[in-house]
Parts: structure tokens; sequence; C-alpha cells
């Protein structure tokens, strides 16, 4: 197994626009990593990076405490799958997923023995004879993944592995990438721009906004403790106060709401809640009455919006839950799933 770390990394284009500043992260042993962000926040180009298609302008990449930027791209071990799983058209299966064993010049009968096991790892078992153009896409994504795997890299890339995808299919993939990884042992960074698919297979994430880190943690950090607005926003936060904190009260428009003990300090806050952990119903503290002014049935769940004074609160309850323009609505906002988030430019 082997860790990554990227330090100070910067990257310029010819057009003289930064792409990447000052990227700094450390990808364990093992260890399955998430590079997360919209379109042009530069996880790509970090990929390219480590896997040799680039040179950084700035900054550092090792394996293991080691540099590799003066290591050719082909003695990396980085092994990178793109969005588009580029199979040979005019390779069986078997043969795709061997083409890597055969340019290390390995016998037949270990580079067998290789690809069916790869193909197994990926559910593909007996598809060795098979063309890519008689599999579906989600077929075509595993025989990619198997090539790369089946020669053991060091480190496995993956850029957008998913987003072709119908939902049936990335779920089901989702799931087997995660699997194979933790079998397999292996470091792999995954690049998505799906928050669903960073928190489904990530044991960290690692958010990219314009091309800088903003926030690196465990997924559940992102939606419990995210470090300002635009994560928060991000990652679907849509309920944002400004308010006073004065110890564990913080007075909003909303009236004053009592907050668990916080590392902010007084004075001027931003308030979040996400709509998934506003309760209905009263429960001891922080109960306000509304009034609903919004439903939509969503399937799995049911979004509703309720206006409290002059401000609307959006909350995420069970689509079993029913409520009609006009009905009011008692709310509770549990004081544990607030929280206090600076006050930016702008707000």
């Amino acid at each position: 197994m082997t860790s990554v770390s990227l330090q100070n990394l910067s990257v310029t284009y010819a057009s003289s626009i930064p792409v990447l500043q000052d990227v700094s992260l450390t990808v364990g042993q093992g260890e399955l990593m998430v590079l997360l962000g919209p379109s042009g926040s530069g996880k790509t180009t970090i990929l390219r990076a480590i896997a040799g298609l680039l040179q950084p302008n700035e900054g550092d990449i090792h394996f293991d405490q080691r540099s590799i930027l003066n290591v050719p791209p082909e003695r990396r071990g980085a092994v990178m799958v793109f969005q588009e799983h580029a199979l040979f058209p005019f390779m069986d299966v078997g043969a795709n997923v061997a083409f890597g064993l055969k340019m290390r010049r390995m016998d037949a009968g270990t580079i067998r023995a290789k690809v069916a096991q790869a193909l197994a790892a990926v559910q593909l078992a007996g598809y060795e004879s098979r063309r890519p153009d008689e599999l579906s896409g989600g077929q075509r994504q595993r025989v990619a993944l198997a090539r790369a795997l089946v020669i053991e890299p060091r480190v496995l890339l993956l850029d957008e592995p998913l987003s072709s995808l119908e939902p049936a299919l990335r779920e089901d993939l989702r799931a087997t990438i995660r699997t194979l990884q933790q079998q397999a042992g292996i470091t792999m960074i995954f690049v998505t721009h799906d928050q669903t698919d960073a928190v489904a297979v990530a044991d960290r994430i690692c958010l990219l906004m314009h091309g800088a880190v903003r926030q690196t943690g465990a997924p559940r950090s992102f939606f419990e403790r995210p470090v300002d607005s635009e994560v928060a926003r991000f990652f679907g936060g849509i309920n944002f106060l400004p308010g006073i904190k004065r110890g564990r009260i913080v007075e909003t428009d909303l009236g004053p709401l009592e907050v668990d003990d916080s590392e902010r300090p007084d004075g001027d806050v931003l308030v979040t809640i996400r709509p998934e952990a506003v309760e209905v119903g009263k429960n001891g503290h922080n109960n306000l009455v509304g009034m609903v002014e919004s439903y939509s049935f969503q399937g799995l769940v049911a979004r509703c919006g309720a206006g409290i004074s002059d401000t609307q609160l959006q909350l995420t309850v069970t689509p079993y839950q029913r409520f009609s323009r006009g009905e009011e609505i008692l709310l509770h906002l549990p004081r544990e799933r607030i929280h206090l988030l600076p006050i930016e430019t702008g707000q």
C-alpha cells in the first residue's frame, strides 16, 4: 500500500489562469479519498499530475515520502481510469484486461489466471470472449476497472467513473468499487462532482472549489460541520439566518435559539440547520409555530416550507406526512443540529 502526498501543488495553464492554487493533501495507505467539487475546480488536474500526464508549476508529489516528479508516468505505479472507459474495440474482454500484463511479458498461464481473477472481482466471470460493443455501459466500466486492477497498481485513480451511468447502475458500481478497494487494500483517489457518489464510497472527502482545498474530512462532517456557507450549500444546505450569539443563545429573526457549546465567539454569526434536521412537533426547546407555505412530494421524501415571522424555514419530512398550504405547523429545532458559521462578505 502506498501513501500519496501533495505538497503546495499549483498548476497554471498557458492562458495564465491558475487551475490549482497551493493544494496540499495527504492520502493514507489503503485509503479511498474522493476529490469532490464543481466543474473547473481542479479535480482532474490533480489526477493528471499524480499520473504524470502534466507537470505542476510549483509544489511536489510524494509516494511514500519520495518525490515522483522526475519519475516517468509508466514507472510511477499510478493507473488512471477515465470517464470514458476507452476499451480497445477490436479486442475481446479478456484481451483488454490482459493488455497490461502482456506488456510486462508475463507467461500465458499467469495472464489467464489473473484475468479470470480480475473479472470475477468485478462480477464479470466468464465474459472473456465478449466484445466491448456487446456490453452495457456499466459492464464496460467494470472491464476498465478490471484492466486497471489486474496489474496491481500502487495507486488507482478514477476520473468520474460513474458519470455516464443510469442511477441504478451507478449505485451498483459504487458498491463494487468500494468492495474492491477494501478487499485489495489499494490506495484509491476517486474524482466526482456528485455528492451522493462521494458520500457513498469515501473514507474521506476533499472538497475543491476555485482550484483550492476548501474542506477535508469524513463524509458526515460536510453535513454536520461545514466550514462555511458555500460548503453547506454545496451539500444541500438551504436554511441560513443571521444571528447574534451570546453564550448558548443566538438571537435570530425566528426568535432566540438555544445552541450547543460552540467554539464560535460571541457576536455576529450565520445560523444554519439542515432541512432533514428540522422536526415536526414539540420537544423541550427551540419550539416554533409556523404556517405552511409550500409542500412538494418528491418520492422518497417531501419538502415543506414553513413561514415563521417574515422568514421561511425549509424542512424535509417523510412522504407520508402531508401538509396543506395555510396549515399551522409546530416545529422543533434540535440544538445539537444547529451549526454556527462565520458571517461572510455580502451576508
